[in-house]
């Protein structure tokens, strides 16, 4: 099982800890040994689960350009359709996933397309869940174009526990329906912006996995555009 990177540092802390633990507990003696220890490997079992970061693989119609996959693992909270965004003209539909801290934590890339524009937000801790916590809690917001044409925006959203988000995305890049991009750790939401057009594929309180779980569809007019690019940038690899 491969791991976050991001979550190296506190796995070697877990160690550590744990070793810390056993031999003060050998040294104590009796059940010190046994409560001290078990205390040690939960906490460091715990820290290896949380940033385990198992191999995707996005269905073939997100890599081409005609649906959307989840970025997150977790249940779908809330779905939608009077939000407002500066980078969707018109109305636009949100998708809200929850993330437990039992959940794989690494996010991953909603559709194929070009990054447009990134940005971190300070805010408040409120409960991922929450209804607010789209706009308040501290946050990072990624603006992307499909490949359709469409634009879509995606948020890591921190809740009462998580406190750090940490993503990769920079203007201009190209990215892939499913590639792995950032990690909020320990508890945390994610949501999707899409324009009226994207038909949602899931419902509340479905259990959605991060880069396999197809969570909309974009139009039949732009997914023939953005099929047709994919086909064109095949060739264009082929023949280099």
């Amino acid at each position: 099982m491969s791991f976050a990177p991001e979550g190296y540092l506190l796995i070697g802390g877990a160690a550590a800890l744990t070793l810390f633990l056993v031999v003060l507990g050998a040294w104590l003696g009796g059940l010190w040994l046994v409560l001290l220890g078990g205390l040690g490997v939960l906490a460091l079992g715990f820290t290896v689960w949380f940033f385990r970061d198992p191999e995707r693989h996005a269905p073939a119609e997100a890599r081409t350009g005609t649906a959307l996959v989840a970025p997150a693992d977790g249940k779908v909270v809330e779905l939608v359709e009077d939000e407002t965004s500066d980078f969707i003209e018109g109305p636009v539909r949100r998708c809200s996933i929850f993330l437990s801290p039992l959940n794989v934590h690494v996010n991953r890339v909603p559709a194929t397309g070009t990054i447009a524009w990134t940005r971190y937000v300070p805010g408040d801790y409120l409960v991922a869940w929450h209804p607010k916590a789209s706009e308040k809690n501290e946050r990072s917001e990624v603006g992307m174009h499909h490949t359709s044409g469409i634009p879509i925006v995606f948020k890591q959203i921190a809740g009462a526990v998580a406190r750090r988000i940490e993503f990769t995305l920079h203007d201009g890049q190209a990215v892939e329906a499913g590639a792995r991009y950032g990690i909020v750790k320990f508890g945390s939401r994610m949501d999707v912006l899409v324009p009226a057009s994207v038909e949602w594929a899931v419902d509340i309180g479905m259990r959605v996995r991060a880069g396999e779980t197809i969570i909309g569809h974009v139009p039949a007019s732009n997914a023939a555009s953005a099929s047709g690019a994919a086909s064109t940038l095949s060739r264009d690899d082929a023949a280099a």
